[in-house]
């Protein structure tokens, strides 16, 4: 008779483990998920400034270069005679789940770049590329900014 509170309490030990492991996979699993974002984040981000890059550095003849002055001007290029598209999309942001982008905006008021809503703070702090080595010191991925970079300046 003095054996019929171990199982209940083998049980309740066994419930408190399981609780702890499971817990424990919950954080790995948003680690991952929040690294993936991240690297959805830098595809896209690239994207974008490629995209600003095309559209500013490709200007048709007679005209002067501009960046775009919306978003949406670069899936459809209306300066050209044809369809010319520098995006297929504008692509959502991974860290936030919205389309809208906090933008960076050019001398001449036209869009040169884009950045993440997100205040998350970044887990990768290494090993960017140039032209984005400064996301190293990012507080959060607000300050992941893709922008234009001029190529006259990066042939050095």
């Amino acid at each position: 008779m003095r054996q019929r509170g171990y199982t209940y309490i083998g049980l309740l030990i066994f419930i408190v483990l399981m609780g702890t492991v499971l817990a424990a996979a919950g954080v790995l699993w948003r680690t991952q998920a929040q690294r993936e974002r991240e690297a959805e984040l830098l595809f896209t981000g690239r994207q974008f400034a490629a995209a600003m890059t095309l559209f500013y550095e490709r200007a048709p003849a007679g005209q002067r270069p501009r960046f775009p002055a919306r978003l949406e001007e670069m899936l459809d290029d209306r300066r050209w005679p044809t369809t010319t598209r520098q995006l297929r999309h504008v692509y959502v942001d991974p860290m936030t789940g919205k389309p809208e982008w906090g933008i960076v905006r050019a001398p001449d008021g036209g869009i040169m770049g884009v950045y993440s809503l997100s205040r998350e703070v970044p887990i990768k702090r290494a090993g960017f590329g140039a032209p984005y080595d400064d996301f190293a010191s990012a507080s959060s991925y607000q300050d992941w900014r893709f922008v234009y970079v001029d190529p006259a300046k990066t042939d050095n």
